[in-house]
């Protein structure tokens, strides 16, 4: 068991869009990333995500829904198969929770798709 401290993960790097993992458990990973500006576009097949605003601002864009805004200490859970964009018009902390085999740009290839995840400090 090790103990994650938040601050100092996020202090450890600078990459937007970059998700690093901070634990796995029960086939689950907690991830951590930085993140402003658009992402891309995308769904998960068969995984529903859970975004968990550290500090910052997030929206969740949703092509089928009214989006959602959430601010420092709230959550929200994206059902699989719901297509989505995270916004963030300045930098903002999150906290990810999903399956460890989802992808974090889903059933799009991009630039920002990220295979690898790097461990947190």
């Amino acid at each position: 068991m090790e103990k994650v401290s938040l601050a100092d993960a996020f202090a450890s790097f600078d990459e937007q869009w970059s998700p690093r993992l901070a634990g796995e458990l029960n086939g689950q990973t907690v991830k951590l990333a930085k993140v402003e500006g658009e992402f891309v576009w995308h769904h998960h097949e068969s995984a529903d995500e859970l975004f968990l605003v550290v500090s910052g601002e997030l929206e969740i864009e949703l092509r089928e829904e009214s989006d959602i805004v959430l601010r420092e200490g709230e959550l929200v859970i994206v059902p699989e198969g719901v297509e989505h964009r995270p916004v963030a018009d300045s930098e903002a902390e999150i906290l990810l929770f999903e399956p460890a085999e989802t992808r974090n740009t889903g059933n799009v290839d991009s630039e920002e798709t990220q295979t690898e995840l790097e461990q947190v400090d």
